[in-house]
């Protein structure tokens, strides 16, 4: 399976401590961190982390993500979108490597 997720803490520190500017992108580091530790084939775009390998594998990945950014955060938004293609690797590249053959 190949599941793109976005991730974001929610109601973190306020101006008063130093979060100025509404950026997550230091949390948002920590979860591709651990997403990238797991060793599972992965990429990162300005919306989106993808991760492929088995529904055990990346719902585990995702779920420590998750947990991660918990520990800072009041609350965590999770938007999860999933490929479940049984029988079939390599796809994150694949799919892509498909609609440029389309463009050559």
């Amino acid at each position: 399976m190949i599941a793109a997720f976005s991730i974001s803490p929610m109601g973190g520190p306020d101006e008063s401590e130093g979060q100025r500017d509404g950026g997550v992108g230091a949390a948002v580091a920590e979860a591709v961190a651990i997403v990238r530790a797991s060793g599972l084939p992965c990429e990162t775009n300005s919306m989106f982390t993808n991760i492929e390998g088995e529904w055990d594998e990346v719902m585990a990945v995702i779920k420590a993500c998750v947990d991660r950014l918990a520990e800072s955060a009041p609350r965590v938004s999770l938007v999860i979108k999933a490929d479940i293609r049984p029988g079939y690797t390599g796809q994150l590249t694949a799919k892509v490597e498909r609609v440029e053959q389309h463009l050559r």
